[in-house]
Formats: C-alpha cells, structure tokens, sequence
C-alpha cells in the first residue's frame, strides 16, 4: 500500500512543475499549496506573488485568501492591486499562473462563474477574480484539480477564463498574448494539450492508476499520447515538508 494520498501525488507533481528562479502568479487552494510546497522544496528561490499585491511573498502558513495578512506581513514588498496587474503581469513579468477551477474542457477553458444556464443557474460561483488577466497575460499556465465528471465536462457552462477557446483556436492571432495552459495535473494524471488541435491529452499517469479510471472520470473521450509515461512518486521528504505544512496552517487556522 502506497504511504501517501492521491492529494499528495497531485500536489507534488503540481510543485515540481515549478522551476527555481520562476516569477509565479499563485492561485488560492490547491495552486497556493503547490507554489508554497515548491519553494520549501527544490525551487528556494521562486518568486511568489498573490493578487492582493504581495510580491516574493514566503507565507510560513497556507493563505485562507488573498487578502490573509499572512501574505503581506511575509513579502518583500506589497504594491496596490492596479500597479500588480498593469505592471507586473500586463507588462510580461509572469513566468507562470498557477490556477485552480470549478469546471475545465478539453481545450483548457475554465468556469468559475456559474454552473447551469446562465440565466437560470444551478449555482453561482466565486468568478473569475484575476484569473482571466492571468491566463491572458502570463508566460504560461499550470492548472491543478481534482480529477472527476462534475469537474471534466465536454463544454464549461461559462467560459470565465480563456484556454483556447470552444474550437482550440480561441489564442490565434491575438497579439501580446501568453502560451496559454501548457499542463493540467490532477489526482489521476497529468495533461498537456496537443501542440497543433489544443485539445488535452493525457502525458503520464500516477502509480496505480489506470487508462480507465481516468476516462470514466473525464466528461469527453479522452486522448492518451503515444509514449504514455508513469508519474514519479514523492519522496519522503517532500512528503514530510508538505505534512507539516499543511498541519501548521491546520494548527495557525485553528487559533493555537
């Protein structure tokens, strides 16, 4: 039996995604703990910046939101929120956006606006937040979620953050633009989408899980590449870092 979660897989895998030096646009939830779990680990020196305006920010616990006084009392410098999206990530200074959704399609769009009709929905999400400007204006995206139907879904009920649009041709010929989501990596597995139709295609499995299970938690006919690879495990460092991480913002939450 393994000794760690499928959570744990995912966050790990998402963390490594992360380089040393890399300037990052942190999401929070899922993509915060990833960040923060990256720069405790391999990548010491990455940038992390929050979009309440916290810059290098080394939060020592996980942020409730973007406006946790965790953030600000731990960065180098906190700017107002319109030089934060005019100049930093609108000026090109974003290596990555780190994002997490409600619903995601085959051509990487996301929702976080609502889901049902929109003039009669089911429920009504947070929106988008600067998760729009980001997935516009960074170098390049990580997306990172729970791998189910009710997450999957053939079309997002509201494109709240531009992928590659309904067709995967929604970034051609916009100029000043970024790549776009280059990896989705979830509990199950890891995707990219396919170089020339943007659609998903899923690059490596974790230990244990199967083509299967993947399809039958995916809302569309999913693709597999050719040269299907077999995630790494964590280690048991990385586990222990993430562990205490997560306890300690449980224990600083908690009010001990």
């Amino acid at each position: 039996m393994s000794n760690y979660t499928s959570a744990e897989m995912m966050t790990v895998t998402a963390a490594r995604a992360l380089e040393n030096g890399t300037t990052c646009f942190v999401g929070i939830g899922l993509p915060s703990e990833a960040a923060n779990l990256a720069r405790l680990t391999h990548a010491p020196d990455v940038v992390l910046i929050y979009e309440s305006g916290t810059l290098q920010t080394k939060p020592d616990v996980l942020p409730l939101s973007i406006g946790d006084g965790e953030l600000c009392e731990t960065a180098l410098t906190t700017v107002s929120v319109p030089e934060m999206f005019r100049y930093w990530l609108q000026g090109g200074k974003i290596d990555v956006g780190f994002l997490g959704t409600a619903q995601i399609d085959r051509y990487c769009n996301l929702n976080t606006t609502l889901i049902g009709d929109y003039t009669a929905p089911k429920v009504r999400l947070p929106g988008g937040g600067g998760a729009p400007e980001i997935a516009t204006n960074a170098g390049e995206i990580f997306i990172t979620l729970k791998h189910s139907k009710r997450t999957f879904v053939d079309q997002v009920d509201f494109v709240t953050t531009l992928g590659f649009g309904r067709d995967g041709k929604g970034r051609d010929g916009v100029p000043n633009i970024g790549k776009g989501p280059t990896r989705v990596i979830t509990d199950l597995c890891v995707m990219t989408p396919d170089p020339e139709t943007k659609e998903l295609v899923v690059t490596s499995l974790h230990p244990g899980v199967t083509r299967e299970q993947v399809q039958e938690a995916t809302g569309w006919e999913i693709r597999f590449a050719d040269q299907l690879e077999t995630t790494p495990e964590p280690s048991g460092k990385e586990l222990e870092i993430l562990r205490e991480l997560k306890a300690r913002t449980d224990r600083h939450h908690a009010g001990d």
